[in-house]
């Protein structure tokens, strides 16, 4: 008895706290950071956390619409700020970028054209892995004003259409980083292991946004308070605490008991989203339950040096064998819908005609039959044999994603109906993405999410260039290490037409490709989701690759509200 009535006082009391306020707010995220320092950042989480701290000339907005930061003003064609040049007979681009006045890091020393030239030199360092090389290389040089450091010229090696849109060229702070670059960058990841966002991460010279990190506790927790040298105004809220908690099952209970205000749009997954939705209306809780289309596509990347992998058959048979519209309809209730490759419906350049694309429908019998011509024969336990080597590899993906865990399974039974033997093998998030996609180590199947803004050249994904490997320091996030000749060009095309609709059909034709040749098996396209206390104002989600953290410091907590 004793026992019942304190579930029920417990149960009583938890829902009738306090709504948070503008003191403090807690947020729950599945996934924690691998690496601070902007430049060698890939995760989604790492960025999650990183834009409550760091800033870049220039962002896409919740509404799709790119808006200055630490720039004053974009440069254009037409404002006169840019101009296309003839260098030798080569058409090159300049542009000139004035930062903001104000523009400082966190301990107080003003933010220059030399940060961001310093960062363009560590990013052209092979030993350095740079998650997005191209955005840095792409920049021939950068002058600076001889007369105001705040002023510098990018002097383009080619006349890109996009040259503007430079969201991930991170700047990093020049007076403390310097001397560690100088030391260290002759080693293989010789800086990064030394970088001061390594060894001192809660340094506040590092940061240039809304807030600072305070603590960092692994596995625990990452505390952020406001930045007294913000360039615009303070931050709403005093403190933010990012919580890790890696199960998606465990978000909802945290949630409910106050160990956390809110959940990040990666917290809870689809699934959970929609039944705690239902409960949120059911029961009147001051919770707010966001769905947001997103440019988010849940795939396998397949390493291609497997040697079953290889073969183009075998890949083909694969997606064949996938039932994509039984998953979604088993898992989402049909709201995420199937993906057909790596850009989503709310991308300008999507196309899912069959004349542009392969599509795969769902047929066990055309997997078979790829399979029995690529010689893969069954067994008397149904396996599929070749030379006495059974057709079987590995599935990796993050730990304790309950989703993915869910896929796995779904996988596993849809291939085994084909004779493929699918062994899941899982890492916590910050292994995964640090170091076994990053160096492709997976033996087989890689599932995770990629995100981008809209109308992005997908060279870091797909060029042959973008294939880590210890020469290039591990930088690109071609991980399958799919090698194409014309899809080389088609990138490099791509990057210079300035004519809109000559674009579409460069990025549909790079599409075939990456359909015919399946270098990766695309799986859904996933709505963002995240849980807000009704009284949070100003939080909006992107459903883009810059998220809700962006414009953190428009965030505030409304007062008078309760949570029940």
């Amino acid at each position: 008895m004793k026992t019942i009535l304190c579930l029920f006082v417990l149960s009583f009391t938890l829902n009738l706290r306090a709504a948070p306020t503008n003191d403090e707010l807690s947020i729950g995220i599945t996934q924690e950071f691998e690496n601070f320092n902007p430049l060698i950042m890939s995760m989604m989480a790492t960025s999650y956390m990183y834009r409550l701290t760091g800033r870049t000339l220039v962002v896409l907005d919740h509404e799709g619409k790119w808006q200055t930061q630490l720039a004053k003003e974009i440069p254009t064609l037409k404002n006169g700020l840019a101009k296309k040049i003839n260098e030798k007979g080569q058409q090159k681009l300049q542009a000139t970028w004035v930062l903001k006045e104000k523009a400082k890091w966190g301990d107080g020393t003003p933010l220059t054209c030399h940060d961001f030239k310093f960062s363009w030199e560590v990013a052209q360092k092979e030993t350095v892995s740079i998650a997005e090389k191209e955005v840095y290389t792409q920049v021939e040089s950068i002058d600076i004003n001889p007369e105001n450091p705040k002023e510098c010229t990018f002097t383009y090696k080619e006349a890109k259409w996009d040259f503007n849109r430079l969201a991930t060229f991170y700047p990093v702070p020049k007076h403390i980083e310097k001397k560690i670059f100088d030391k260290y960058s002759d080693k293989p990841e010789g800086y990064e292991k030394n970088s001061n966002y390594t060894k001192n991460p809660t340094s506040p010279a590092l940061f240039s946004g809304p807030y600072l990190i305070e603590e960092i506790k692994l596995g625990s927790h990452v505390t952020f308070k406001r930045n007294p040298h913000f360039y615009s105004e303070p931050a709403h809220i005093k403190k933010i605490v990012v919580k890790l908690i890696p199960n998606t099952g465990t978000l909802e209970a945290n949630l409910r008991s106050g160990t956390i205000d809110m959940i990040s749009a990666l917290g809870m997954s689809f699934d959970q989203a929609l039944a705690f939705n239902k409960k949120v209306e059911k029961n009147d809780m001051l919770y707010e339950v966001k769905f947001q289309p997103s440019l988010v596509y849940e795939h396998l990347d397949i390493n291609l040096d497997h040697p079953a992998l290889k073969n183009l058959e075998v890949r083909k048979a694969l997606v064949y064998a996938i039932d994509r519209e039984g998953l979604t309809n088993a898992l989402f209730e049909s709201k995420q819908p199937p993906a057909l490759h790596n850009l989503a419906p709310l991308d300008p350049w999507y196309t899912e005609d069959p004349e542009k694309i392969v599509v795969y429908r769902h047929s066990r019998r055309k997997a078979n039959r790829l399979l029995d011509q690529a010689g893969w024969k069954k067994n008397k336990e149904g396996v599929r044999e070749k030379n006495g080597i059974k057709l079987s590899f590995d599935l990796m993906t993050t730990a304790g994603n309950r989703i993915r865990e869910l896929v796995q399974v779904y996988l596993q039974d849809q291939w085994k109906s084909i004779g493929i033997d699918l062994q899941i093998k899982n890492e916590p998030a910050r292994v995964f993405f640090g170091k076994t996609t990053r160096r492709r180590q997976f033996e087989g199947l890689a599932m995770f999410a990629w995100i981008s803004s809209p109308e992005s050249n997908p060279r870091s994904t797909v060029s042959s260039g973008s294939i880590p490997n210890e020469s290039n320091g591990w930088s690109g996030q071609n991980y399958p290490g799919w090698s194409n000749t014309e899809v080389d060009k088609l990138v490099d095309q791509l990057d210079l037409e300035f004519d809109e609709q000559k674009r579409l059909q460069l990025i549909h034709k790079i599409l075939y490709h990456y359909t015919n040749e399946v270098p990766v098996i695309p799986l859904y396209y996933r709505s963002d989701v995240s849980v807000i206390p009704t009284n949070l104002k100003g939080h909006h989600m992107t459903g883009h690759q810059f998220g809700a953290t962006n414009e953190v410091e428009n965030w505030y907590l409304k007062k008078g509200e309760q949570n029940e």
